[in-house]
């Protein structure tokens, strides 16, 4: 098939089935990273902005204004590409500079929120302000806001027709919630499909999602920093259960990943997979549980990827890998870190 635009390379990505030895279940990995701007959220970004165009918020050559962690600002570069719009991107320290840079090259402009922030501090509330206050200054300029989007939910329905035509029937979806756009079209989809389908949300340890307490972390892209609201967008009817991960948790299982199957996803994509085994084992879910790959690993080559980076912020753990050979029943040789001081975990 010979396509037109970058934006019909969006959809249609394919599944990875793992295996799970002892357990009637298989984890299938739908590989998101594949979409042209390497994750999932290309297909809500192009989504938001054909829905503001439609009502006549945004006129053509117009400007688009979001605070972002990088994901959803390539998307949305991209889609002031096809558009032929301005694109202003607010981050924080947060954003993975190679997220940045791709951002820079399809000519989206980068504004740096101001103030102290901690390394593991998500600036979200101040990304929020000041993308507010640029689309409000800047004429013909649009906040596209997606924690309150409804389109930012309605740009998954493809997922859920691919991901069902794809295996016919799922049984669990296990996904990372942030914004709560892709959980909750996600999970909502599936559940109008076949009600009996289960769905758990992930976040970090820190987020306040589902009522804990907050604290810092430095899963990026995923869950909601203390000091800020959840987003209107995110549905909890359609979410059977909420439950958090660690980073080290995260971004251990992601290094495994790679090391086990070559395959490079990102840290929050990490949780997913941790915790989607966690349940597998407990016997909670089975049969076709459905994750996807949120976006690839490339992106945290000099984070996620790099045990220089986690020892010094003490996130290395042996016994993720342990537990995850456990719950695979991988007794191979593999090259595991060793030696490495282990977080604590309370």
């Amino acid at each position: 098939m010979i396509l037109n635009k970058v934006t019909d390379l969006i959809g249609n990505t394919p599944i990875l089935s793992l295996s799970v030895p002892g357990r009637q279940a298989r984890l299938l990995l739908k590989v998101e990273k594949n979409n042209p701007g390497g994750s999932i959220k290309d297909r809500m970004a192009r989504n938001m902005v054909l829905a503001a165009l439609k009502s006549g918020r945004l006129k053509p050559g117009g400007v688009i204004v979001e605070s972002s962690s990088g994901n959803t600002g390539i998307g949305l570069a991209i889609a002031a590409v096809e558009f032929g719009m301005r694109f202003i991107a607010v981050v924080d320290h947060h954003a993975a500079p190679d997220k940045i840079a791709v951002m820079l090259a399809l000519g989206a402009e980068i504004r740096y929120v101001e103030g102290e922030y901690r390394e593991d501090e998500v600036a979200v509330v101040e990304r929020q302000r000041m993308a507010a206050e640029l689309a409000s200054e800047i004429p013909g300029a649009v906040f596209m806001n997606q924690s309150d989007n409804a389109a930012n939910a309605g740009g998954y329905a493809d997922f859920v027709r691919e991901a069902i035509g794809q295996a016919g029937h799922i049984d669990a979806y296990v996904g990372c919630v942030g914004t709560g756009g892709s959980m909750t079209g996600i999970a909502h989809g599936l559940k109008v499909h076949n009600a009996e389908t289960k769905t758990i949300a992930v976040e970090p340890d820190g987020s306040i999602v589902f009522g804990q307490p907050g604290h810092a972390y430095y899963q990026s892209g995923t869950g909601t920093p203390a000091g800020d609201t959840v987003g209107l967008v995110l549905d909890y009817s359609c979410i059977d259960l909420g439950v958090q991960v660690s980073d080290a948790q995260a971004f251990e299982t992601a290094r495994y990943v790679a090391r086990k199957t070559g395959l490079l996803v990102g840290g929050s994509t990490g949780g997913v997979i941790y915790k989607a085994l966690e349940f597998i084992d407990s016997g909670t879910i089975g049969g076709n549980v459905l994750v996807a790959v949120a976006d690839g690993g490339e992106k945290y080559l000099h984070t996620v990827f790099s045990e220089d980076w986690l020892r010094e912020r003490n996130l290395l753990d042996p016994l993720v890998w342990q537990q995850l050979d456990e719950w695979l029943g991988d007794d191979r040789s593999i090259d595991k870190p060793r030696e490495t001081p282990r977080l604590h975990l309370a």
